[in-house]
């Protein structure tokens, strides 16, 4: 019998229990995970029924239960008689402690004597979030249907300029992950130390979802993932190879609770979303973008550089911003906090500091990081930071005296999670934080003590010069350049020196090497702009740039009568539409009309040199207003280089419609889906 176990005693005759599993989990909305074992979730009744060998008069049948431990006087039941049947139907509270319980029936002798013992029998409870007397109820059904029920999903990525999104499969039902999410709880450092504690506190959403943040991670416990954010990786998977939880979690107990190589952000927050969503809490993967990560807790994010503009790891903080960020929500009422911090709650199983002495973050209200509520459980300055910190550059000059160098970069943009309604992004920014430079955002800014007052006290006003970096959206393998402008807007010429400098990095920040760097003199005509062009070649930057395929280009501008110089900084992602020689490639081609008459005889013609030869393909049938029609074509390159995937569209009345895509090819065998988008 488990620790956590109840005892149904029942003084009759019986020859058999059906757990009634089929029609309880249907009822309980667990048949995904299971049709043959008993799962049902807590706050709603479910019914066995007990089958007698001689039923006897009504009368002499008596049920009652029998507490081990715990809210056990909470259960309940109530009993239906028919024939040679009793219909039992059981009553869990709604703050019962979620786990596996033991159902043990008794036949018993009228002076109290055990004569059989049925006790190979046991269920599983869950969280209910269909219950309103549970904490984690969430009232609208079109949330549940994704955040609990849905087990595929979209994770966002790439930069705020340019959000790009991979499919994952959260896979919650799959076969025994329930078993392994379990697993995850009991193998926590807390139930290691005291199991009868831990198991105690599993009724409370808010403990149960700190262990999982904690143990998703094995920075310091028996934890699922290993992070690793650079190369190699050759002794794991790369992050960027997983596309689903349920292998990662398989892997983890089937190595004996040892932890899985690699994971970074988005692996972290999806393997913690698989586990919740599992036990019944209603959660979903968020994506901030430019997200900060405060170390020292002063709210701000400082970067130490050199006069040549390279960073100086050894000699500042561990400060960075990173280009995304993922963790999760989980919807609960938190009766631990004063009210109004009920709703959704940032839990971050990535580990980046302690929290309480444990590698993990959260809950914390979002509602708590939109106020600037920053003395609310748990993690509330650190998750603040993460979407509203100052970035601040220091130059340290070779005498050591540092200049404070003005940075518009904007903390926490465009923080999006996947749509309940389809596979889109919806933008939750402004449940995090008011709209930039708005007078709440200056009140929540000076309620949680950030020093934007400090920064910017002398230079409340704006310069008269005003720095932008601008870009095309470039392929990688190709050369490509970028636009840096400086716009003057006092009434005096500006004579000013420009430093352009592009770097690789990681999606974290790391420094991986430089790619160019150019400086220039530079005269600004009073009110007008002067753009300069940064060259940046295959060259350049193929040697350096890491998996994640970003460059980061600084802008630097010191002009006479400015209080502090000017830092732009941008990072530009590469985009990779891949492919390798003699592999076969799939191109989806797809055109709409957009006359208010039917098109006939339509006829994609594709070609590419080096890809495939010239090829027709013919649309079947007519083609009505506002229809879209879509074509796959197989091919496999022939010559590795930068090539033009070239596509044209004719029909009787709409012809020659262009569309062209760039395709890398490469010589490393690796499958690749290229896609060519909508073109009209």
């Amino acid at each position: 019998m488990t620790k956590d176990s109840r005892e149904i005693i029942i003084k009759s005759l019986i020859s058999d229990v059906d757990l009634r599993s089929r029609e309880n989990n249907s009822a309980h909305r667990t048949r995904e995970i299971d049709q043959k074992r008993l799962i049902v979730r807590r706050g709603q009744p479910f019914s066995i029924t007990a089958l007698f060998v001689s039923p006897g008069k009504r009368d002499e049948v008596e049920i009652k239960v029998q507490k081990v431990h715990g809210a056990g006087d909470k259960w309940w039941f109530n009993q239906q008689g028919a024939q040679d049947e009793m219909l039992l139907t059981l009553h869990s509270p709604a703050d019962a402690i979620i786990g596996q319980y033991s159902l043990a029936v008794l036949l018993m002798s009228p002076d109290g004597r055990v004569l059989e013992k049925k006790d190979k029998m046991s269920f599983h409870l869950l969280y209910n979030p269909w219950c309103k007397d549970d904490v984690v109820y969430l009232p609208d059904e079109t949330q549940l249907q994704e955040y609990i029920m849905n087990e595929e999903g979209i994770i966002y990525m790439g930069t705020w300029e340019y959000i790009k999104s991979i499919h994952w499969n959260y896979g919650q039902f799959e076969d025994y992950v329930m078993d392994i999410c379990f697993e995850v709880l009991n193998n926590s450092n807390d139930a290691l130390r005291d199991s009868q504690m831990d198991i105690e506190q599993r009724f409370d959403p808010v403990y149960v979802s700190r262990i999982i943040t904690a143990m998703v991670n094995s920075n310091d416990d028996r934890g699922v993932l290993t992070g690793r954010w650079t190369e190699p990786y050759s002794d794991g998977v790369a992050p960027y190879r997983w596309t689903g939880s349920a292998p990662i979690l398989r892997q983890w107990s089937k190595a004996g609770v040892r932890a899985v190589k690699y994971g970074q952000c988005w692996v972290f927050a999806a393997v913690a979303c698989t586990v919740l969503r599992c036990l019944g809490i209603p959660t979903r993967l968020i994506t901030n973008f430019s997200s900060a990560h405060d170390v020292d807790g002063n709210l701000s994010i400082d970067f130490l550089l050199d006069e040549n503009l390279q960073p100086l790891e050894s000699r500042g903080g561990r400060d960075s911003s990173w280009n995304f960020h993922c963790w999760v929500e989980s919807w609960m009422r938190r009766d631990d906090l004063p009210k109004g911090n009920d709703g959704w709650q940032v839990l971050d199983p990535t580990p980046q500091e302690l929290s309480d002495g444990v590698f993990c973050c959260g809950p914390c209200p979002v509602t708590a990081v939109r106020e600037g509520n920053l003395g609310v459980k748990y993690d509330a300055p650190f998750v603040f930071a993460e979407v509203n910190a100052d970035i601040i550059h220091w130059i340290v000059q070779r005498n050591g005296q540092r200049r404070k160098v003005l940075d518009q970069t904007t903390v926490g943009r465009n923080i999006s999670t996947k749509s309940v309604y389809g596979d889109f992004r919806d933008d939750v920014t402004v449940q995090y934080k008011y709209p930039e430079g708005s007078k709440k955002e200056r009140e929540v800014y000076e309620k949680a003590g950030r020093r934007v007052t400090d920064v910017l006290s002398d230079s409340s006003e704006p310069g008269r010069l005003q720095l932008s970096i601008k870009h095309a959206k470039p392929v990688f393998g190709t050369d490509f350049d970028v636009i840096i402008e400086v716009k003057n807007e006092g009434d005096q010429d500006a004579h000013v020196q420009l430093t352009m400098l592009a770097t690789a990095v990681t999606y974290s920040s790391l420094y991986r090497g430089n790619c160019q760097k150019q400086t220039t003199t530079v005269m600004v005509p009073a009110h007008k702009a002067q753009q300069e062009v940064l060259r940046l070649r295959y060259d350049d930057y193929a040697q350096c740039v890491s998996d994640d395929h970003l460059i980061r280009v600084k802008a630097f501008v010191e002009a006479p009568g400015e209080n502090e110089p000017l830092l732009t900084v941008t990072d530009i992602p590469l985009s990779r539409p891949d492919a390798f020689v003699r592999e076969q490639v799939k191109a989806s081609i797809s055109f709409t009309n957009p006359l208010p008459v039917p098109l006939k005889g339509g006829v994609f013609t594709v070609e590419g040199a080096g890809l495939l030869s010239s090829t027709k393909i013919h649309v079947s049938g007519d083609i009505s207003p506002g229809q879209t029609v879509s074509i796959v074509v197989s091919f496999s390159p022939m010559r590795t280089g930068v090539r033009k995937l070239l596509v044209d569209f004719d029909s009787d009345r709409l012809k020659d419609v262009k569309g062209v895509t760039t395709v890398v090819v490469r010589k490393k065998y690796r499958n690749i889906f290229a896609e060519i988008t909508e073109f009209y």
